[in-house]
């Protein structure tokens, strides 16, 4: 857990607009920037509106918060869509009926209850089986290049995850950032033709939301595993870490389950990725050095700039990025969502986080979650046990 004390903490909530405050807007880009470049690469996700929306409620969040509250893409939706294989509509339907939730259960107040429902080692089941799939995910993409040397090689990605792995705990430069740049570079060296191709102006069309049999695969598939992870980690444990951060001006759950639910209904139905808050994005910005809500609204401003002078043409040039730069990208993404379930420590909690990750690898991962919460219910009933029996004035282990 991060925490400061409330002399380090007690800033003024006026934004500011500074080195520090640029540099930790940088911090959660290693989320943001692979699950994004994956989505539109291997899912036909839009570059431009997801950008776009990225960036606008980045500024939004950062005046309203006054904290640099992070934006990230929806990690179940985002990592199913990318690892099973979900198209446009089914993950912008998906989007939607999160939001739907989640607003209704800030409105309501029902986010507590909904946090005390559903059994903590189950969401970290679901993480952990989400970490896992983008880690295999990511390394098949960078073996799949099937080549050892050049710009997009096996060769390369491991001169990237060497990268990482030295930067890894830097709280300077941020790892991921430096790697996408890397990739950026081996683009331009072997496709120059991209710079003068490059123009201004933003690719956008309206995404078709029309298909019942899409709507009912993104409920099933990306809404229904999201929905406790947004719970969790998108709205109580952000609430709870900008608590310890900023003791004088902390986020409420209602606000930020509010905040999120709008977010997506807003932005999904013009084919904006899914989006949410996140304790790690948080904790992440705050590590960089970001201190007020100026922090996000700065790395908004950059992102809608980028999405309607460029937008087009990124997305261009996002089609030929380095896939091996890509998978490292992802390999790490997957390692920093499965590193969050070292908490369950206790033996029935362990049990049940990987019977949930072990049917969610499986089969999928609503499946999972169902089955998860199912042993969860089963263990707390007393239907069965777990714990080996102990003998008479012995006490347990």
């Amino acid at each position: 857990m991060y925490t400061t004390s409330p002399m380090r903490a007690g800033w003024s909530s006026t934004l500011r607009f500074d080195r520090a405050e640029a540099g930790g807007s940088l911090g959660d880009l290693g989320t943001f920037i692979p699950l994004l470049v994956a989505m539109v690469h291997k899912c036909g996700l839009q570059l431009g509106p997801s950008l776009l929306a990225g960036g606008l409620m980045n500024i939004v969040t950062g005046l309203a918060f006054g904290i640099p509250m992070p934006v990230q893409p929806m990690k179940a939706i985002a990592t199913v869509a990318i690892a099973e294989g979900m198209n446009e509509s089914q993950i912008l339907a998906a989007g939607i009926a999160t939001g739907v939730v989640i607003l209704v259960l800030g409105v309501t107040g029902l986010v507590d209850w909904l946090n005390r429902a559903v059994p903590r080692a189950v969401v970290r089941g679901l993480q952990l089986a989400l970490g896992l799939k983008l880690l295999t995910g990511g390394y098949s993409m960078i073996v799949g290049t099937q080549i050892w040397f050049g710009w997009d090689s096996i060769g390369l990605g491991i001169l990237c995850t060497s990268l990482v792995l030295i930067l890894y705990f830097s709280t300077r430069v941020p790892g991921a950032l430096v790697v996408f740049g890397i990739g950026l570079l081996a683009l331009l060296v072997a496709q120059p033709s991209l710079v003068a191709g490059t123009t201004l102006g933003m690719s956008w069309h309206w995404p078709d939301l029309g298909h019942s049999r899409d709507w009912l695969t993104g409920l099933w598939r990306g809404a229904l595993p999201q929905v406790p992870l947004t719970t969790l980690n998108s709205v109580i444990a952000v609430c709870a870490l900008s608590t310890d951060l900023f003791p004088n001006r902390p986020a409420s759950p209602k606000k930020v389950a509010i905040s999120v639910g709008l977010m997506n209904l807003i932005c999904c139905p013009f084919g904006a990725m899914p989006i949410c808050h996140g304790a790690g994005g948080l904790a992440a910005q705050y590590r960089f050095g970001a201190r007020t809500g100026g922090s996000v609204v700065m790395l908004g401003a950059a992102k809608a700039i980028l999405a309607v002078f460029f937008g087009g043409s990124l997305l261009l040039w996002l089609r030929h990025y380095p896939q091996s730069v890509l998978g490292v990208l992802l390999l790490f993404s997957g390692l920093e969502l499965a590193m969050v379930c070292r908490d369950q420590n206790r033996r029935v909690d362990f049990f049940v986080m990987l019977m949930t990750a072990g049917a969610c690898m499986a089969v999928n991962t609503a499946v999972g979650f169902v089955v998860g919460w199912i042993i969860a219910a089963a263990l707390t009933w007393g239907l069965f046990r777990i714990e080996p029996p102990t003998s008479a004035g012995e006490t347990p282990a």
